[in-house]
């Protein structure tokens, strides 16, 4: 009999250790494992990691490398970089299921028993050991490291109670209770934010990871683990709340570096996978694809913006949560209309400023300023980058002998008219308030190549944001929404409580 060739259904079959050994079942470690599987579907050029997008050519050939070398892994990089996501899908690369024996406390291979418990059944039954089956999706254990984390949980500790129920004295094993590291024999074993963990603590995995023996009060026993460890840690965690300790950092063999989307397209598409959109109405709600890119670009602005801690990162959480709550600003603007359908308006990005508020760190200048005022600023800058894809410069088409392409809807500004756009305001309202602007829509017929007839509306308002964006408006945000005006006049007419939130007044 193959074992390599039985189905799960038949493996599980299988109840005693004869019936294993018959099938010709051997022991294999859980980084040989790994490893195998991984061949597997390489040679078959199967994506061992679904749905992780932008690290095919950098963080995954590095992780296949290091699984290779049967490395323990620590995965450095900003938050909300995947990395706990990736540690979860190695258990991808694991057989689907494997022996044990039956009632063992640290889940014994039957041929490689490690306990006392399952040397003695063996000893005692021989062929007749009772054999059970642990799935790979158990075979993962996961913990956050907090400064109140201590030996006794990760390691173990002495069970005086255990020791008293069965009168047992001090110096046998079986008194011990087992810690985390232990019960995760023939597992994968994640340490999420490694440097939070105190020195002394990580001083004890020292030991694990290379010798293979534990020391628990003042037992020493000789346990070799066999145990797939990987770390995550934030670079910024090696000066901020702790450290890997060098001895440590000395044993984890490959150290692979993170990074956020590379690219807008990249960024969408993580996008879309994760937010939670289920139960909305998306086939009433029209999202332009210039929307999806803006989104996008209010992360990477935040990366790269003098009040956002650099240090800390923009986690993609950020973008998700930003789709989010823009879908939920035009659901309801759809329900309190009484609308069949609609399609999203640059007004609602004010709706996402809650989302990014919570998922920028802010420096001391940032803190200032408010987090609100930031996460404005944020989306100015990101309408302000993806204004030049679409519509020349404002600054440039003024300085050119041709003419300036704005100058109707700018004069209209320029006599005193005020345009105001209402978060809750239907779509026919918004719609003639547009239209109400001269040469507005001949702007975008005339500049914007292939405009669909259903977005000419969306990329005319887009038209008067990003002139304010280039200073040739003035834009207030209202309780309700937003207000266009000519940028001189507002210089006059400012009164009390009317704040203009102009990205040169940051």
């Amino acid at each position: 009999m193959d074992y390599q060739k039985l189905t799960p259904k038949e493996l599980t079959q299988i109840k005693t250790l004869g019936q294993l050994k018959a099938a010709g079942y051997q022991s294999k470690s859980i980084k040989e494992e790994l490893r195998d599987n991984l061949i597997l579907k390489i040679k078959r050029k199967e994506n061992v990691f679904e749905g992780i997008w932008g690290y095919e050519d950098t963080v995954i050939p590095d992780i296949e490398r290091a699984i290779l070398s049967r490395h323990n892994i620590n995965l450095l990089g900003l938050r909300g970089q995947a990395k706990t996501r990736i540690a979860r899908m190695m258990t991808h690369l694991l057989d689907e299921y494997v022996p044990v024996v039956f009632g063992a406390e640290l889940n014994d291979d039957p041929l490689q028993p490690l306990t006392s418990f399952a040397k003695h059944l063996i000893e005692e039954k021989g062929d007749n050991t009772p054999v059970a089956w642990w799935h790979r999706d158990d075979r993962y254990t996961e913990k956050l490291a907090t400064p109140d984390v201590s030996v006794a949980d990760l390691i173990g500790d002495v069970d005086p109670i255990k020791a008293a129920t069965m009168k047992l004295s001090y110096n046998d094993e079986r008194v011990i209770h087992y810690g985390l590291v232990p019960r995760s024999h023939r597992s994968i074993f994640v340490i999420n934010e490694l440097p939070d963990l105190q020195a002394r603590i990580q001083v004890a995995l020292f030991n694990i990871l290379q010798e293979g023996d534990i020391q628990i009060r003042g037992f020493k026993l000789r346990l070799p683990l066999d145990i797939q460890f990987v770390f995550t840690a934030n670079p910024e965690d090696y000066t901020n709340r702790g450290s890997i300790v060098t001895p440590l950092k000395d044993r984890i063999e490959s150290q692979i570096i993170t990074h956020y989307p590379k690219s807008i397209e990249i960024g969408r598409r993580i996008t879309a996978q994760e937010a939670n959109l289920k139960g909305k109405p998306l086939d009433k709600i029209y999202v332009p694809e210039l929307m999806k890119d803006l989104i996008e670009q209010i992360a990477i602005e935040a990366r790269g913006s003098e009040f956002v801690d650099e240090k800390s990162g923009v986690s993609a959480r950020l973008t998700i949560s930003a789709y989010e709550n823009l879908i939920s600003a035009a659901e309801r603007r759809m329900y309190m209309n009484g609308e069949n359908n609609t399609i999203i308006r640059i007004a609602d990005l004010i709706g996402v400023i809650p989302a990014i508020t919570g998922k920028v760190e802010l420096v001391y200048e940032g803190e200032q300023e408010g987090a609100g005022l930031v996460a404005y600023n944020l989306i100015g800058k990101a309408i302000r980058t993806q204004f030049v894809n679409y519509f020349p410069s404002p600054e440039q088409k003024k300085k050119e002998k041709q003419g300036n392409p704005y100058v109707l809807p700018l004069a209209w500004f320029g006599e005193g008219n005020v345009l105001d756009i209402v978060a809750s305001q239907s779509d026919k309202t918004y719609k003639q308030a547009l239209h109400a602007v001269p040469g507005l829509e001949e702007v975008v017929s005339q500049l914007v190549k292939n405009v669909p007839e259903n977005e000419k509306e969306f990329f005319m308002e887009f038209a008067l944001h990003g002139l304010a964006e280039y200073s040739q408006l003035s834009k207030n945000l209202l309780d309700t929404g937003l207000q266009f005006k000519d940028l001189f006049s507002s210089m006059f007419d400012m009164g009390p409580g009317d704040e203009d939130f102009e990205e040169d007044d940051l």
